[in-house]
């Protein structure tokens, strides 16, 4: 393959031809990367979009066109969005069932020089999908890859969600086997950041159910069918929720993101768990650390949220 590349600032370029992007890092240091006699193709992950067709990146369209192979989700699903833009690259299966064969059978592609482009059905690959194995075994095997960035279900309801952005986590679809779920909505219990579920309209109460179960009436946001013609964004807490899917049948994609335990929880829970021992025994933990006996009950006082009068005063009742 040949193509241009136009220098820019300590080595970044702009590349003509693919759409690849050239950088200092890749003219100097992929050489050593690579393995192998032979240049080897590369892994293109490329985002597509989670609704409205209208959302791919024209970019991702002229990499798709131009790659060797395409290795699709579904690959039925996928022939629609390769039709509507013209796209006529031959499509492989790449899903949960047979990851581990077909993640070989396309590094050894890509070792021969091809180029192979990774879709899902619906946004980003390798989020809550089989292509974290392919990515992952590329790495191994010293093949390069890039993302395309583009749309995702996850970052498309936070931002809509009006919850905060500053921290949050990412928990896919909860695990259907209930132990498994159990475990996981106790650990989100505790989780401060904001947090993000997927989930399909067959499962939404049963999930919002357990949710308010373990969290409690949080607030959330439950967005649906983003992008698409009928997209609902709906500010609510969990009791709402469930009262208003009482009355209404749940219909299409969702992705629910939930507020994280606020600081004042977290300060109550801590107060209950001290009060569960005696003031004797709480001035005995940090005594026992060799912590002096003032800056002790300064330190029980505080776990309690009391005064240190009195802790002084319980102590010697």
């Amino acid at each position: 393959m040949r193509f241009m590349a136009i220098n820019w600032r300590k080595g970044f370029g702009i590349v003509f031809g693919k759409y690849r992007e050239c950088c200092f890092f890749e003219q100097v240091y992929m050489p050593y990367v690579t393995r192998g006699t032979g240049m080897s193709g590369m892994l293109y992950l490329c985002a597509t979009p989670i609704g409205n067709l209208e959302d791919i990146t024209f970019r991702v369209v002229e990499t798709l066109k131009s790659v060797d192979v395409i290795a699709a989700e579904d690959t039925r699903n996928s022939l629609k969005l390769l039709n509507h833009f013209q796209i006529k690259t031959p499509m492989t299966s790449y899903h949960e069932y047979n990851r581990v064969e077909k993640a070989h059978y396309l590094i050894g592609m890509m070792q021969e020089g091809k180029d192979v482009a990774l879709i899902t059905d619906a946004g980003t690959p390798a989020i809550s999908d089989p292509g974290e194995t392919l990515v992952s075994f590329c790495h191994e095997a010293g093949i390069r890859v890039t993302s395309l960035p583009g749309a995702a279900a996850c970052i498309t309801g936070l931002t809509l969600s009006g919850l905060s952005t500053r921290r949050f986590c990412f928990e896919g679809f909860l695990p259907q086997d209930k132990r498994e779920r159990r475990a996981v909505l106790e650990e989100l219990a505790r989780e401060s950041r904001t947090i993000i579920v997927y989930e399909a309209p067959h499962h939404l109460v049963k999930t919002l159910e357990g949710l308010k179960d373990v969290l409690g009436n949080r607030k959330l946001t439950i967005c649906r069918e983003l992008t698409k013609k009928f997209e609902t964004v709906m500010p609510i807490t969990l009791e709402g929720a469930l009262a208003y899917y009482e009355q209404n049948e749940p219909r299409g994609e969702y992705v629910l993101v939930i507020q994280g335990k606020s600081l004042e929880e977290k300060k109550e829970e801590a107060v209950l768990a001290w009060k569960e021992i005696s003031i004797e025994e709480h001035m005995q933990y940090y005594e026992g650390q060799g912590i002096e006996r003032k800056e002790a009950m300064k330190r029980v006082a505080k776990d309690r949220n009391i005064g240190k009068r009195d802790v002084y005063r319980m102590l010697l009742s």
